[in-house]
C-alpha cells in the first residue's frame, strides 16, 4: 500500500512544488516605486508676461494676426506666470541654438533630480540594474543615457534603453518597460529619467499650427526609482497594479496630427493639428475599453453587463429607447485621476469623458497653471500635487492617463503602499499652500488686451 501511495504523492508533489515556484516568481515581478523627483528649474528660469512680450518683440516673423492668435490662445491655455522656459529664450538664442545649449538644457535636470533621487533614497549609482531615459525631441551620440551612465560611473553590466521620438506618453512606456525587464531580473533596481528638450524645438517662425506649442511646452523633468525587491515593497511608495498601452500610429489622420516639422521658411517646430482632438478622443476611448475591465471591481462590470443588455433590449424594441446608454464610474476602479497637462481642453475632455469631479481635475489643472506642459514628466508633477495635498492615502488606486504624438494614449493604475503626506523635498512644498488660487486667470489678456482692438493700417508694435 504504501509504495501506492507514494506513486500518488510525487506527482502531486512535483505539482505543488511548480505552483509554487509560479506564484513565488510572480512575487519577484512585482514593480514599486520607492522614490521619484520633479526638477524645479531656477527662478531666473520663469517665463512672465513681460518676457513673453520680449520675446514676441523679438521675432521678426510674428505680425498683428498672429499676436492676436497667440494673446487668445495663451489666456485660454491654463497656464501662469511662473512656468519656466528653456535658457536660450533668456539670452536671445532661441532662433539658433547650438546643440551644447540643448545637451546643457537637460542636463542640468539629470544632475539636480537624480542627485536629489541617490541621497533621498540611500540607493547608489553602483546599485541600478536598469536605466530608461526618454528626451523626445533630442537625440545625441554618445546617448543621454550613456551620459548618465558617464556621470554617476555606473556599472558595466547596467541594462540601458534611450527612448527618443515617443511623445508626451513616454514615462509610460518608460516604466513599462522597466515593468517586462523585471520579469526576467530579480531584485533589482531600475532609474527612469524623463523630459524633454525644448531649446532646439523653440518655435520662431508664424505657422498657427507650430506658434500654439510655444503657448503650452515648459521646461520641467521626473526622475523616478523603481524595484521588483520583494523586502523593499513595505518601504516603498506605490505599486503598479496595471498599464495599458494604445498605438494609432497605421491611421493617417493619427499619425499626422502632431509632429515635428520645419515650416515654409525652415523654422523648425511641432505641429499641431486641427484633427488632433478626434485622434485623441479615438486613443483615449480604445484605451479605456482595454484597461476598465482590469480596474473596475466586478459589482460595477457586473452593473453595466447588466444595464448595457437592458438598453440593447430597450433599443431593439422602440425608437425611443426608455433606458438611457450606462456609462462606466470610474470612481469605483479609482481613487485619483493623474491626468496628463496637454492644455486646458484636454482637461476639461477627459474630465467630462470620465464624469470626473473639479477635485478630481484640480491636481492637473494646478499642475498645468504652475508648471505648464513639461510633456511626458507632467503627470509626476501632477502626483507630486495628490502627494503634497496630502490627499494619497494607503491603499487608495491612482489612475494615470497620458496622451503622446503617435498617435498613443496610455494608462496606467498605482495602488498606494504607505501614508503618503508632507515628504520633504516635493516640487510644491514652498507653495502647495498658496493652491488651489481664487482664480487661474493669468495677466496677459488685462496687460495686452489692447492688442484685440488694433488693426494693421496703425498698429506699431508691442
Amino acid at each position: 500500500m504504501e509504495p501506492l501511495v507514494l506513486l500518488y504523492a510525487i506527482p502531486l508533489l512535483f505539482l505543488a512544488l511548480k505552483l509554487w515556484n509560479h506564484f513565488d516568481a510572480k512575487r519577484d515581478q512585482q514593480c514599486y516605486i520607492l522614490d521619484y523627483q520633479c526638477f524645479k528649474p531656477t527662478d531666473d528660469r520663469m517665463l512672465g508676461t513681460e518676457l513673453c512680450r520680449d520675446l514676441m518683440r523679438r521675432s521678426k516673423n510674428i505680425g498683428l494676426e498672429e499676436l492676436k492668435f497667440l494673446l487668445k490662445a495663451v489666456v485660454n491655455s491654463g497656464i501662469g506666470e511662473q512656468t519656466y522656459g528653456p535658457r536660450v529664450v533668456f539670452s536671445g538664442k532661441e532662433q539658433r541654438p547650438s546643440l551644447l545649449d540643448s545637451i546643457s538644457e537637460v542636463e542640468e535636470f539629470f544632475h539636480d533630480s537624480l542627485l536629489k533621487l541617490f541621497q533621498k533614497s540611500g540607493v547608489s549609482p553602483s546599485q541600478i540594474d536598469l536605466l530608461v531615459v526618454n528626451v523626445s525631441m533630442l537625440s545625441t551620440s554618445p546617448s543621454l543615457a550613456s551620459r548618465i551612465v558617464n556621470r554617476y560611473k555606473m556599472r558595466e553590466d547596467i541594462k540601458v534603453f534611450n527612448l527618443s521620438g515617443m511623445g508626451c506618453s513616454a514615462s509610460l512606456i518608460s516604466v513599462d518597460v522597466v515593468r517586462r525587464m523585471f520579469k526576467s531580473y530579480k531584485n533589482s533596481y531600475a532609474i527612469v529619467v524623463t523630459s524633454e528638450s525644448l531649446t532646439p524645438n523653440w518655435y520662431s517662425g508664424n505657422d498657427r499650427s507650430m506658434i500654439l506649442s510655444n503657448c503650452l511646452f515648459r521646461s520641467g523633468g521626473a526622475a523616478i526609482l523603481l524595484t521588483n525587491k520583494r523586502d523593499l515593497r513595505h518601504k516603498s511608495m506605490f505599486k503598479l497594479k496595471c498599464l495599458v498601452r494604445t498605438h494609432h500610429g497605421a491611421l493617417d489622420e493619427s499619425y499626422d496630427c502632431c509632429y515635428q516639422k520645419e515650416d515654409d521658411q525652415g523654422n523648425l517646430g511641432f505641429h499641431l493639428g486641427k484633427s488632433l482632438p478626434r485622434a485623441a478622443t479615438r486613443a483615449f476611448t480604445d484605451n479605456l475599453r482595454e484597461i476598465s475591465p482590469k480596474i473596475f471591481p466586478i459589482t460595477e462590470i457586473f452593473r453595466l453587463t447588466i444595464l448595457t443588455i437592458i438598453h440593447k433590449l430597450s433599443s431593439a424594441s422602440s425608437s425611443k429607447p426608455r433606458w438611457a446608454k450606462p456609462t462606466a464610474n470610474f470612481r469605483s476602479g479609482a481613487e485619483h485621476f493623474c491626468l496628463h497637462t496637454g492644455g486646458k481642453a484636454v482637461i476639461d475632455g477627459v474630465g467630462k469623458s470620465l464624469n470626473l469631479t473639479e477635485q478630481d481635475l484640480e491636481p492637473a489643472r494646478m499642475t498645468l497653471h504652475r508648471f505648464g506642459n513639461t510633456s511626458a514628466s507632467s503627470l509626476w508633477y501632477v502626483l507630486g500635487y495628490m502627494e503634497a495635498k496630502k490627499r494619497l492615502k494607503k491603499g487608495d488606486r491612482v489612475l494615470m492617463i497620458s496622451f503622446g504624438a503617435g498617435f498613443k494614449c496610455n494608462s496606467c493604475l498605482w495602488e498606494v503602499v504607505t501614508e503618503l503626506g508632507g515628504r520633504k523635498g516635493n516640487v510644491w512644498e514652498d507653495c502647495i499652500n498658496a493652491y488651489p488660487p481664487l482664480t487661474l486667470a493669468n495677466p496677459f489678456m488685462e496687460r495686452f488686451g489692447w492688442i484685440q482692438k488694433e488693426d494693421a493700417a496703425s498698429f506699431k508694435s508691442l
